[in-house]
C-alpha cells in the first residue's frame, strides 16, 4: 500500500511539473522591447530609484546581448527586476514568457525551464534570482573606480 501511495505522489508531482512547465513556457510573452518604454512592464514597477551602477549594469547586460527570461506572475522575476531599481529594471533585456504566443514560442525555443533565467552567448545559463555581483562577474562588468 505504501508503494501505491508513493507511486501516486510521484505521478502527481510529475504531472504538476509538466503542466506548470507547459503553462510557463506555452505562455511566453513578446521579445525584448525598444528603449523608448519599459522592457519589463508586466513585472510591475521596481520600488526604488536606480543607482548609477544599477543603470550601468543594466545597459552593460543589454549591450553584451544577455537575455533575462521571466513571467509576469513570477515573484522571483519581480525580485530580480527590483535589484536594478526603477530605471535599471525598466531597461533590462527582458523576454516575457507568459503573455503572448510570440514570447511563448521564443521561450520554448530557448528551452526555458525556470524563471528567472539569464542567457548570454558563451556563458553558462543562470537560473533563479542572481545578485548584482553574480551578474557582474558572469557578464564581465567592471565598475568604474571608486572616488576616495
Amino acid at each position: 500500500m505504501a508503494a501505491l501511495g508513493s507511486l501516486r505522489s510521484s505521478l502527481l508531482i510529475g504531472l504538476s511539473t509538466v503542466l506548470l512547465g507547459f503553462t510557463a513556457t506555452a505562455s511566453a510573452g513578446s521579445g525584448v522591447q525598444g528603449l523608448g518604454s519599459s522592457t519589463t512592464p508586466s513585472l510591475g514597477e521596481a520600488l526604488e530609484a536606480s543607482t548609477p551602477e544599477q543603470k550601468a549594469l543594466s545597459a552593460h547586460l543589454r549591450a553584451k546581448g544577455a537575455i533575462f527570461y521571466g513571467a509576469w506572475w513570477c515573484p522571483a522575476c519581480f525580485q530580480q527586476k527590483n535589484l536594478f531599481g526603477k530605471e535599471g529594471g525598466n531597461t533590462l533585456p527582458y523576454v516575457e514568457c507568459d503573455k503572448s504566443d510570440d514570447g511563448r514560442a521564443r521561450c520554448v525555443a530557448a528551452n526555458i525551464r525556470a524563471f528567472p533565467t539569464w542567457d548570454l552567448a558563451g556563458k553558462e545559463r543562470r537560473e533563479g534570482v542572481q545578485t548584482l555581483e553574480e551578474l557582474k562577474i558572469w557578464s564581465g562588468f567592471s565598475s568604474a573606480p571608486k572616488q576616495p
